[in-house]
C-alpha cells in the first residue's frame, strides 16, 4: 500500500447508548478512530423521489489495518468525512492480509 496516497482525514464514529442525569438512554454518536485514507470509486448519484432529490453518493475508504479499523462494523459504525456522513455498507479486508481495509459507504440521508 502506498502511503503517500492517504491524504484525506476521516474519523469513524461508533454508536453508543449514553444515560442522562436521570436514567433515560439515548444513542449518540461518539468518535472512534480518527485516521488518513485513499478515496475511490467516488460516484455522484442523485434521484428524484416524491419531488426531493436524493443524493446517493458512494464513496470507498481505504485504510491502513490497525487493531482499532479491524473491529469496525456495518451496523454500529459510520464514517464522517468532509463534513458529510457516509453509512458503512460493506467492509473488504483485502483477503486478510493485515495490510488495509477498505470501507465501501454511501453517503446518509438528513
Amino acid at each position: 500500500m502506498d502511503v503517500a496516497l492517504l491524504n484525506r482525514k476521516i474519523t469513524v464514529q461508533k454508536n453508543t447508548v449514553v444515560t442522562d442525569a436521570i436514567g433515560n438512554h439515548t444513542n449518540e454518536w461518539a468518535d472512534f478512530y480518527s485516521c488518513y485514507a485513499t478515496i475511490s470509486g467516488e460516484s455522484p448519484n442523485e434521484s428524484t423521489s416524491v419531488g426531493t432529490v436524493v443524493d446517493n453518493t458512494k464513496a470507498d475508504f481505504s485504510v491502513r489495518w490497525c487493531k482499532a479499523v479491524s473491529e469496525v462494523t456495518p451496523d454500529g459504525y459510520r464514517v464522517v468525512y468532509n463534513g458529510e456522513i457516509y453509512n458503512i455498507l460493506g467492509i473488504d479486508h483485502q483477503n486478510f492480509k493485515k495490510k488495509s481495509v477498505k470501507l465501501k459507504c454511501q453517503k446518509a440521508r438528513r
